[in-house]
């Protein structure tokens, strides 16, 4: 197993004078300053759905492996002309897992079935539904191509063939991909461990009774199940009241165990935002105010070596921050490098006004061919992210849309979600 460098303790240090940071430096920056930080292993195929390749996978044998049928029917060599062909039916047949070991005279045909090798002598497959069998006599109406009703040998991936680069994340069918070509094993990267902490002496846990000025925690496992759709390991550090103290004990807990550690609220500069205070005493935290709605403040630093990501404690800001700077931000460090969502331009079937100096996104779905948005844009209005299906992103600029102009529209699918 593989060890990876680290992540340097200043990696998340801002340019002097640089106070608001538009969307597209920050990641800039992101991707530039992070790394892979995770080791190697090599395992099994059929274990690794959702693995991140450590390095090229190539083809150990074509697929298919030899040239065969694709149909029940008959075997024969050359094409077709119009009219009426007669074949000898040759004795025996080739069937999937027991080839026809003998060969097949020009003048001959040979039952085989769907799988089966071609036998020598034959290039091309009739289908049964379409000849004729009289006693040992075969009768075909042509026309018909040579080769047709065959797979030949390699067609569909040949032996030495790159099948995926190093990064790339293994889905399902990647895996049946792999084994057809001969693939056994694969060397990946572990999993990114990621812990997660909740700030605030506001939170309760779902479970528990809520007293009237107590919310329930939805941020931690709303987190924890966006992180394990992305394929890593969470770390529940569980909420922790605004001490100092408990948060500094939090932090060490949460290093100790993973890779990086995301915390939700504290992240800001007020009296009970012990996270960006901890960073900062520790001389490693890094405010970064991003010209982004919502969201803006965004607490970057390390943590006994160990990168640490604030997010806004507002339940939209703290979503939207994930998807947009947090996941490739953990692709990056877990070996799949930067991701970029893939966007659409679709019609707007809303209006609206925007001022220049941030970015903005707005929770949207689709309506038939068009993007409708939700009523509020308020941060905390969370059932707008089960409203929508995905983001519209509004740029940097003033803007005034209305209804037919065309928008960039990230369905929550671009964020693996």
């Amino acid at each position: 197993m593989k060890e990876a460098p680290k992540l340097s303790n200043d990696c998340f240090s801002m340019p002097q004078g640089v106070d608001w940071t538009p969307v597209d430096d920050a990641l800039k920056m992101l991707q530039d300053r992070l790394k892979t930080i995770v080791k190697t292993e090599t395992i099994p195929v059929e274990l690794s759905d959702g693995r991140i390749l450590a390095g090229p996978v190539k083809a150990r044998r074509s697929n298919p492996p030899f040239t065969n049928s694709a149909v029940d029917g008959y075997a024969f060599k050359g094409a077709l002309s119009d009219g009426q062909h007669c074949f000898s039916l040759a004795e025996g047949r080739s069937a999937a897992g027991t080839s026809f070991l003998g060969t097949v005279q020009a003048t001959e045909a040979l039952r085989i079935l769907t799988g089966a090798a071609l036998p020598e002598g034959t290039d091309t497959v009739v289908l049964e539904e379409d000849v004729l069998v009289d006693g040992y006599s075969l009768y075909i109406n042509g026309p018909l191509r040579q080769n047709s009703n065959v797979r030949q040998e390699g067609e569909d991936t040949f032996e030495g063939l790159k099948l995926f680069a190093k990064g790339h994340q293994i889905q399902p069918q990647d895996i049946g991909r792999l084994i057809s070509a001969g693939v056994s094993q694969v060397t990946v990267y572990c999993p990114l461990r990621v812990a997660i902490i909740s700030t605030g002496s506001e939170l309760c846990e779902p479970d528990t009774v809520a007293q009237n000025e107590q919310i329930f925690d939805a941020n931690r496992p709303m987190l924890q199940a966006i992180l394990k759709r992305w394929g890593m390991d969470v770390v529940d550090i569980g909420i922790v009241t605004d001490d100092a103290a408990l948060v500094r004990e939090a932090l060490n807990d949460a290093a100790s165990q993973a890779d990086v550690v995301i915390t939700s609220a504290g992240a800001s500069a007020g009296d009970e935002d012990h996270v960006s205070a901890s960073l900062t005493a520790a001389g490693n935290m890094s405010l970064w105010r991003i010209a982004v709605k919502p969201g803006r403040p965004l607490a970057l630093g390390m943590w006994n070596g160990v990168p640490v990501f604030g997010l806004p404690g507002n339940p939209v800001a703290a979503f939207v921050c994930t998807l947009i700077f947090v996941r490739p931000s953990l692709m990056q460090l877990a070996g799949a490098g930067f991701v970029v969502p893939k966007s659409l331009t679709l019609p707007a079937s809303f209006s609206k006004t925007k001022k220049a100096g941030r970015r903005e996104y707005l929770r949207a779905r689709r309506q038939g061919e068009t993007i409708e948005i939700f009523a509020s844009e308020g941060s905390g209005r969370i059932s707008g992210l089960s409203w929508a299906e995905g983001l519209v992103e509004l740029p940097d600029e003033a803007l005034e849309i209305i209804t037919g102009n065309l928008v960039k529209y990230f369905p929550y699918s671009s964020f693996g979600l």
